[in-house]
């Protein structure tokens, strides 16, 4: 695991040096001489006495004690090389940028299964293979460019390509963005992006370390660990972004409930990170410009005031502000007036701010102070100020620079002429500032910064459920489909209203489930998966003439081996679902029910457990949210008796994992009660 020698070893020896700087092993030495490493340089090429000026050994045999081995040779090489580091030499800190390991075929993932098993026996740290190497303010052990400008206060970024991750610092570094550290982990032999984490929240220090992390993932091998130490971060004050990518499925999947067929692996991802806090990004671009408004103050409030002397790029921001939930509110009144009469004519304060393409430094200063002083319906300012190329514009970002400095409100700078003013941009980059050239992507990821919730809180409070009844149901219980009366045993003890109901076989026992249920009452088929499509379900029986004639009828349809009998409840119809997801636990999900989960796919989703505040963030994220309010003199749904039962299910699913997959469509949710009138219940265990 990470240790001194991996970030700060007092000696680094090149495993493949070379003087040819077009290949990893001469790339990663020129980028450490460059760099100006302090410790001991040392190069192992069997066929030279020295590379790039730095001493070479032939034979490794020959190489003193050395903390740090950085490997560029062929994978069949590694093991015996690593072995002899190791075990002789006293390296207790390895990268490999070599391919050839697990990612090509099974003979190169027993080269690397010898590999962490040479590393964990001496308790040392392995970055990679197959990686582009390790970036920090000790050394430059990479063998790509850019080598971003290091700073403390710099974004740590994690990135499970190397390639991505120097196509992430090319779209970083152009804007300003800067860097403390950089970990390109590869196959994540011993480490990848979560062990990594956990090392940063462990060490983290909120004077000297970076509060800044960005990830890039392609694999969450342990969900568990990403979640418990990124949401610990951003608790303790961090920020932090990530692309999880290899989102899309190619075909469907062949589900047997409602649940499993919205449920899929990014659908956990997104309720990992929505858990954890992570703002989640889609692309390069996006991940930058977002690492970007984290360097920026915290934006307290949703009401922006935009700055502009181009009318066109201030109506697209305000497009994608006013689109993702952010507001760009009317500015008039007095104070609204006396800043008027500082602009030219033509101006406009009413928010976009326009101060025109011939606005001045002064005029800028005095928007941007108003802006903070006097408009208590503005929470941050973007700034938008380019240019023709008719005349340079330092005097206005200077000043901008100093309004920066002395403004509480946030003030977010869009320089769009990346030509025109290049000289003038560059300068502005030199103060430690950042540009946002394009509003649009700057709109879009300031909203989604905004709008991603903070994490959970470290320790849940769930309901109470009958832990004992639960664990006999399911400890007797097969693989499959649990019977109706197993089913209504576990939602009562996990204290999930449902209707009176009973399944019988025969025409008698129709008869005496009728005179214990009493009327009205529903009658449904138990055996099919979608009930109404085989005109399975039978609404308002009234009366026992009406019961046996539906049972012989209901019988008989195919797939049948039984009839269910219930109360019938009046209310809006509600969903709550919950599925088994490889490594992530359960996700359960809600929503409206009956057809309408299919038609609309309205659902949210959040993992096990899940607390009564979370079920009720999900419920009010629902699109549908104004029908389970009421709307239109329509009753309302039981709010908290429906969060309640999402975070019920949540229980039940903490203790009986063994559920694979269940279904509560749909529930009957009236001012008074949330009732569930039917329910499948999916048992599959590892055998």
């Amino acid at each position: 695991m990470i240790n001194e020698q991996l970030l700060n070893p007092k000696s680094i020896v090149v495993v493949g040096g070379s003087d040819d700087v077009q290949k990893p092993g001469g790339k990663v030495l020129k980028n450490l001489i460059d760099g100006n490493f302090k410790g001991n340089l040392y190069v192992a090429n069997p066929k030279l006495d020295e590379v790039q000026g730095i001493k070479s050994y032939k034979n490794p045999q020959d190489l003193p004690e050395v903390d740090c081995a950085i490997l560029a040779i062929a994978a069949k090489f590694c093991p015996q090389t690593i072995e002899l580091l190791a075990k002789e030499k006293n390296t207790r800190a390895f990268i490999i940028l070599s391919a050839g390991f697990s990612e090509e075929n099974e003979e190169g993932a027993e080269l690397e299964r010898q590999i962490v098993e040479t590393v964990n026996s001496v308790g040392g740290a392995l970055i990679g293979p197959n990686c582009v190497g390790v970036l920090n303010s000790n050394y430059n052990g990479v063998f790509t460019t850019p080598i971003p400008s290091l700073d403390p206060k710099g974004c740590d970024f994690i990135s499970g390509s190397g390639a991505t991750a120097v196509f992430i610092m090319e779209s970083g570094v152009p804007k300003g963005l800067s860097f403390s550290s950089v970990y390109s982990v590869g196959n994540s032999a011993q480490m990848g992006v979560e062990e990594i984490l956990k090392y940063m929240d462990e060490s983290y220090d909120p004077e000297t370390s970076s509060s800044v992390k960005l990830l890039y993932i392609e694999n969450i091998d342990k969900p568990e660990m990403l979640l418990k130490h990124a949401s610990s971060l951003i608790r303790k004050g961090c920020k932090i972004a990530a692309i999880k990518s290899g989102s899309s499925e190619a075909g469907s999947r062949a589900a047997s409930s409602h649940t499993g067929a919205l449920a899929s692996p990014d659908v956990a991802v997104n309720a990992l990170f929505k858990k954890a806090g992570i703002v989640r990004c889609s692309g390069r671009d996006e991940l930058a410009t977002v690492a970007s408004i984290f360097m920026h103050p915290e934006l307290k409030g949703k009401n922006i005031a935009v700055i502009t002397h181009a009318g066109g790029p201030a109506v697209m921001l305000t497009d994608s502000l006013s689109n993702n939930g952010l507001d760009v509110p009317h500015i008039e009144g007095p104070k609204s007036d006396a800043l008027l009469e500082k602009l030219y004519a033509g101006s406009s304060v009413a928010n976009p701010i326009d101060f025109l393409a011939t606005g001045t430094a002064q005029q800028l200063g005095d928007i941007i102070d108003a802006c903070e002083n006097d408009f208590d319906n503005i929470d941050a300012m973007a700034v938008v100020f380019g240019s023709p190329g008719l005349f340079p514009v330092y005097d206005v970002y200077d000043l901008l620079d100093e309004k920066m400095k002395q403004c509480k409100k946030p003030i977010y700078p869009i320089l769009p002429s990346v030509i025109n003013v290049k000289d003038e941009i560059e300068h502005f980059l030199a103060k430690g500032r950042i540009n946002f050239p394009d509003e649009v992507v700057f709109g879009d990821a300031l909203a989604k910064v905004y709008n991603t919730p903070k994490p959970e809180a470290e320790n849940i409070v769930i309901p109470e459920v009958d832990k004992k009844a639960i664990r006999a149901i399911i400890d007797e219980a097969d693989n499959g489909y649990l019977a109706p009366e197993k089913i209504h045993a576990l939602l009562d003890a996990a204290g999930i209203d449902r209707s009176k109901e009973g399944v019988i076989d025969t025409v008698e026992a129709a008869k005496e489930m009728a005179k214990e249920i009493g009327y009205p009452m529903v009658m449904k088929v138990v055996g099919p998966v979608h009930k109404s499509d085989v005109g399975g379900v039978v609404l308002n029986v009234m009366n026992e003439e009406t019961v046996v004639a539906e049972f012989e009828r209901l019988i008989k349809i195919q797939d049948t081996y039984a009839v269910m009998m219930c109360s019938q409840h009046k209310g809006t119809e509600v969903f709550i679902g919950a599925k088994r997801e490889d490594k992530f636990g359960h996700m359960v999900l809600c929503g409206l029910g009956g057809i309408f989960i299919e038609v609309f796919k309205d659902v949210k989703a959040a993992l096990a457990p899940i607390s009564t505040e979370e079920a009720h963030e999900m419920i009010r994220g629902l699109q549908s949210y104004g029908i389970i309010k009421g709307i239109r003199g329509q009753e309302p749904v039981n709010e908290e008796k429906f969060a309640d039962a999402v975070s019920r299910v949540a229980a039940l699913m903490t203790v009986a994992p063994e559920i694979f997959e269940m279904d509560l469509n749909p529930l009957l949710g009236s001012k008074d009660a949330v009732v569930a009138v039917d329910a499948r219940i999916r048992i599959e265990k590892e055998m």
